[in-house]
């Protein structure tokens, strides 16, 4: 059931969707991680979802904005406002990925560019 205007003003209301276009609402602190969340949605798995129950928590995987988040990380860290709706999807996944060729040649662009490391240098 979507919680809509009612999430309360201290909690983030986690819209997870599946591959499969299954969607599944939560509240979470948003000093809860992605590996607490993970766990929390394997341990309360919704019946809806009985096609695509995983063998443990820890393949859970949760994708904001294109990226794949590590356990580590939580919602404050990712700026998202309590008191809201925010999105993410959730798929099975074993490791993480490497970062894409894309990633890799932007650093390695931004890098070789800069004679002194993190700042950039300006001739006058």
């Amino acid at each position: 059931m979507p919680l809509g205007s009612r999430v309360p003003q201290d909690k983030i209301n986690l819209r997870l969707i599946l591959v499969s276009g299954k969607t599944k609402e939560y509240l979470f602190s948003p000093s809860e991680s992605a590996g607490d969340i993970s766990q929390f949605v394997f341990d309360n798995w919704p019946q809806e979802w009985e096609e695509e129950a995983v063998a443990k928590a820890e393949i859970l995987r949760l994708i904001y904005q294109g990226r794949f988040l590590h356990g580590n990380v939580t919602l404050s860290a990712l700026g998202l406002p309590t008191g809201k709706t925010a999105v993410m999807h959730l798929v099975p996944r074993e490791s993480l990925p490497q970062p894409s060729s894309q990633d890799d040649l932007h650093r390695k662009k931004t890098s070789s560019s800069r004679c002194c490391g993190l700042c950039a240098c300006c001739i006058l």
